[in-house]
């Protein structure tokens, strides 16, 4: 499966900008849909298009393997 860590990222960048950064900032700078980027950070294993995450790596700044994480299911 498949885990989107936007919630790490989005605490992360609060913490380096040191104020609140919404979803709906996330989805305004980005041109995501806001209730899309909440299935992508709360449902487990949500599927999403390579252009969202392309738009949230360059957001984000970051590499898609910090983005993403694969965990084998048992």
């Amino acid at each position: 499966m498949i885990r989107f860590r936007l919630k790490e990222l989005i605490a992360e960048k609060e913490f380096r900008e040191r104020r609140v950064i919404t979803m709906t900032e996330v989805a305004n700078e980005t041109g995501i849909n806001r209730m899309t980027l909440s299935k992508i950070a709360n449902h487990p294993g949500y599927s999403t298009v390579t252009d969202n995450l392309d738009r949230l790596c360059k957001y984000f700044n970051c590499r898609v393997d910090q983005l993403a994480e694969y965990l084998p299911e048992d």
